[in-house]
C-alpha cells in the first residue's frame, strides 16, 4: 500500500521524468526525422512512410530515453524535495531517507519490467519492420517523383516536366529520354501529361497527350563505321506508358541480424547463430540487454545521494558529476558488447565488472547517506571544486561586464 508520502515523492519524480521522457523522445526522432524525409520526399504517401518508421523507431529510442528519464526524474524529483526542507520535515516524523526512497524503487522495478519487453521482444520485431519498409522504400522507384523544371530518373528513363498541378497530377510540356542499351533509344515530347495510380500496381501510369515520338533501333555510332540506326518518328494523341520498375528482390527473412532476435531466441540460438552473425555477437548482444535492463535497480541508488545536498552546496556540479558517471557507464557497456562481439572476451569482463563496480559505488554512497551521519567525502569534494570555479568566474564575468547592473 502507497501512503500519502509515497504518492508525494512520485508525483514530484514523476513530472521531471515524464517531462524528460518527452524531450527526449522528440529530438531523438527528429533528428531521424530529417534523414528520412530525405529516403522518402517525392515518393507516394511520403508522409505516411515517415510516420510509420518513426513508429517502428520508438521502441529503439525508447531502450534509450527510459532509463535516461528515470535517472533526470530522481535527480530533480529529489532535489526540489531536498531544496525546499520538504525531506528535513519528513525525517522529523521519524520517517528515514531510505523509506523514501521505497516508492521510486518500486517504479524503477515497473519501468524495468517495461524495458524487459521493449528490449527483449518488442524492439526485435519494430527493428525488422523498420529496416523492411526502408527496404521497399528504396527499392520501388517513382512514387509520384514529379518535380518542375528538374531531370528525373525512372529507371532507364530520364525526364523533366513543366507547370506541375500537384493536386491533379497533371503536368504541361514533358520531355523523356528512354535509354535501352544495345536496343536504341526512345524520346518522346507532348504538350501536356498526367500520372495515374493503378490499382495492384506499386508503379503509376505517365499518360502522354498530343506528342511525339523518335525511337532508334540501335545506339548510333560516333566513329561511322557502323550501319546508321533507323529511325522512326511518330505523333500520338495519347499514350500511356508504367513509370519506373518494380525491384524483384525481397527482403530477407526476419533474424539474420542479431538485433532482430528477441532474448529467447537469442538464447536458444546462442550455439547455432543465423547466418551474418556469429556466436560472439549474439552474446554481445544478449548480455548487452540484460545489463541494460538490471541497470534500472541500480539507477535510484545512484541517484538519490547526488540529488541530496545541504542548502548551500553546488547541486549543478553534483548533476553534472552524475551524468558524467551514467553516460560513461553507458559508453563502456557499448564498448564491452562491441570487444567481445570482435574478440570473443567474456561479457562478464567487458560488461559486467563495469555493472558490479558502478553498482557497488552507489550501494555504499546510498548507505552512507540513508544510514550514517559520516560526511559525504565526494559531495565536498563537488563542492569545494564548484566553490574553487565560482570564486574563478565572478572576477572574469565582473571584467567583460557580465557580473555589473545597467
Amino acid at each position: 500500500m502507497l501512503t500519502i508520502i509515497d504518492r508525494y515523492v512520485l508525483r514530484q519524480v514523476a513530472k521531471p521524468l515524464a517531462t524528460a521522457m518527452a524531450i527526449g523522445l522528440l529530438m531523438l526522432l527528429a533528428e531521424r526525422l530529417v534523414r528520412l524525409l530525405d529516403t522518402t520526399l517525392g515518393k507516394k504517401n511520403s508522409f505516411g512512410v515517415v510516420f510509420e518508421l518513426l513508429a517502428y523507431l520508438v521502441p529503439h529510442y525508447l531502450g534509450t530515453a527510459i532509463p535516461a528519464a528515470l535517472f533526470l526524474g530522481l535527480l530533480f524529483g529529489f532535489n526540489k524535495l531536498s531544496k525546499d526542507s520538504e525531506i528535513d520535515a519528513i525525517m522529523a516524523t521519524g520517517t528515514g531517507l531510505h523509506r523514501l526512497t521505497r516508492p521510486v524503487i518500486l517504479l524503477s522495478l515497473a519501468l524495468g519490467a517495461l524495458s524487459l519487453f521493449i528490449v527483449g521482444w518488442l524492439q526485435p520485431q519494430t527493428r525488422y519492420a523498420y529496416r523492411s519498409v526502408l527496404f521497399d522504400v528504396k527499392n520501388v522507384e517513382v512514387f509520384y517523383l514529379a518535380e518542375e523544371g528538374v531531370f528525373m530518373q525512372a529507371g532507364t528513363r530520364t525526364f523533366i516536366l513543366d507547370k506541375l498541378n500537384r493536386s491533379s497530377n497533371t503536368f504541361d510540356h514533358v520531355f523523356l529520354f528512354d535509354y535501352r542499351g544495345p536496343s536504341g533509344l526512345d524520346t518522346l515530347t507532348a504538350s501536356s501529361g498526367m500520372l495515374i495510380p493503378l490499382d495492384g500496381d506499386r508503379r503509376p501510369v505517365l499518360r502522354l497527350d498530343n506528342g511525339h515520338r523518335l525511337k532508334l533501333d540501335r545506339w548510333p555510332s560516333l566513329d561511322g563505321k557502323a550501319e546508321i540506326p533507323q529511325a522512326t518518328v511518330v505523333e500520338f494523341a495519347t499514350t500511356d506508358t508504367p513509370l519506373g520498375r518494380v525491384s524483384d528482390s525481397i527482403f530477407r527473412p526476419r533474424g539474420e541480424d542479431e538485433r532482430e532476435l528477441t532474448l529467447p531466441e537469442l538464447y536458444t540460438q546462442l550455439d547455432t547463430p543465423p547466418k551474418g552473425s556469429s556466436r560472439n555477437s549474439m552474446l554481445a548482444e544478449l548480455h548487452k540487454r540484460i545489463v541494460n535492463v538490471v541497470t534500472f535497480f541500480m539507477l535510484p541508488l545512484l541517484a538519490v545521494p547526488f540529488a541530496i545536498g545541504r542548502q548551500r552546496s553546488q547541486r549543478g556540479y553534483r548533476f553534472g558529476l552524475a551524468m558524467v558517471i551514467v553516460v560513461a557507464f553507458h559508453e563502456i557497456i557499448e564498448q564491452g558488447a562491441l570487444t567481445t562481439r570482435m574478440s570473443g572476451i567474456t561479457p562478464w569482463i567487458t560488461m559486467w565488472l563495469a555493472f558490479g563496480l558502478i553498482t557497488a559505488f552507489a550501494i555504499w554512497r546510498f548507505y552512507i547517506t540513508c544510514f550514517t551521519l559520516k560526511p559525504d567525502r565526494i559531495g565536498g569534494v563537488v563542492d569545494t571544486f564548484g566553490a574553487g570555479i565560482g570564486r574563478l568566474w565572478l572576477p572574469l564575468a565582473r571584467r567583460i561586464g557580465w557580473g555589473t547592473r545597467s
